[in-house]
């Protein structure tokens, strides 16, 4: 038998004949489900796909409730309560079915720590970070950044100003995967029953630090040349969970091209809560932060106090929160109009049946 509990499960109440388990892979319709008789294949129950919300359905590291089968394809009956998830904004339109949040992708769930990993080479962007540290915040976990290849940047220590400027109090660390720099200020976060997700961009040394935490080739990591570092390849295909030799988890993602935001307005603002004090301080309060007389962010911006890029960084993000939120209302209105009609045409084809 496998204790849960070392797969960070929490006693959550399961209806007989189910029993717990935790996602720790998908590919396509199919799950990987550890339980405590050891790993399932399981696929979802006929609810989940009747329930329309797709959010609803199980990403990596999501515990569930499991009608177990010891020798056929076992079936996902619930999904227990998330204490922590990454989501993005899709944009794919896959999901054009569904009524309600179908913007809303769930990349991981049920994580404590938000691993962010860039690369110290001409791919550093501090946008890019950001953007993931506003993302994190929405979900419950705790950001930390890791700038990975380390062993290719001479000089690193411009690009850890420019994090912590960035993001005060948001832990930040160099590493380099094939030299093993920096990985003892790791070890603080590689507690048994902990999980860590690593979230990136292609190519950014995901799989290489997961090879390296576990001592092993878990993923396959494809060779760059020295000159082409800064382009990475991607490897990782599919989300899956790991069990490191500390008792860690990793839940290690694909490479994303884009990261949407999604229901992030609350995360800004803490994210960048230097910017909205300066609001407090117009003269006007209905100041637009132009060219108003008496407009603190304007001043803060001439003396340097806040910088012209933070101050970007602060509009894009809400203006692209505010963007995703009237989509999603606008989708989510039309699906119940849908679901409106569709409920008169049938209660009008009753009608008529009995009229005959």
């Amino acid at each position: 038998m496998i204790n849960l509990r070392t797969y960070g499960y929490r006693e959550t109440a399961v209806d007989e004949p189910n029993i717990p388990g935790r996602v720790i892979m998908q590919q396509r319709e199919l799950y990987s489900v550890m339980t405590g008789f050891g790993e399932a294949q399981a696929a979802l129950a006929g609810s989940f796909h009747r329930s329309g919300a797709e959010t609803d359905f199980p990403a990596v590291g999501d515990f569930v409730a499991l009608r177990y089968s010891e020798s056929g394809t076992s079936m996902i009956t619930k999904l227990l309560p998330r204490r922590s998830k990454f989501s993005r904004a899709d944009f794919s339109g896959h999901a054009a079915g569904y009524a309600k949040n179908i913007l809303e992708q769930v990349v991981a769930a049920n994580f404590d720590y938000v691993f962010i990993l860039t690369s110290l080479n001409r791919d550093f962007r501090v946008n890019r970070v950001m953007r993931y540290l506003t993302q994190a915040r929405v979900g419950n976990g705790e950001p930390v950044v890791i700038l990975t290849k380390a062993d290719l940047c001479e000089d690193f220590s411009e690009q850890l100003e420019e994090i912590k400027n960035a993001a005060p109090g948001v832990p930040v660390f160099a590493v380099s995967s094939h030299t093993g720099f920096g990985l003892d200020n790791l070890s603080g976060y590689l507690k048994p029953e902990k999980t860590l997700v690593f979230l990136g961009m292609s190519g950014v040394g995901k799989s290489s630090l997961l090879n390296l935490l576990a001592d092993e080739n878990l993923m396959e990591v494809r060779a760059t040349r020295r000159e082409d570092a800064s382009k990475g390849i991607h490897t990782t295909t599919h989300r899956q969970l790991f069990m490191l030799p500390s008792g860690a988890m990793v839940i290690d993602t694909p490479g994303m091209r884009e990261l949407g935001l999604f229901d992030a307005e609350e995360s800004i603002s803490i994210g960048f809560s230097d910017v909205e004090e300066l609001f407090g301080q117009c003269r006007f309060g209905d100041c637009r932060h132009q060219s108003e007389p008496g407009c603190a962010v304007q001043a803060a911006l001439t003396d340097g106090t806040l910088l012209q890029s933070r101050w970007k960084q602060y509009l894009t993000q809400k203006r692209e929160d505010k963007y995703v939120e009237n989509k999603t209302a606008f989708i989510r209105e039309r699906g119940e109009l849908h679901k409106s009609w569709k409920k008169a045409h049938k209660a009008e084809k009753k009608a008529e049946r009995r009229a005959r």
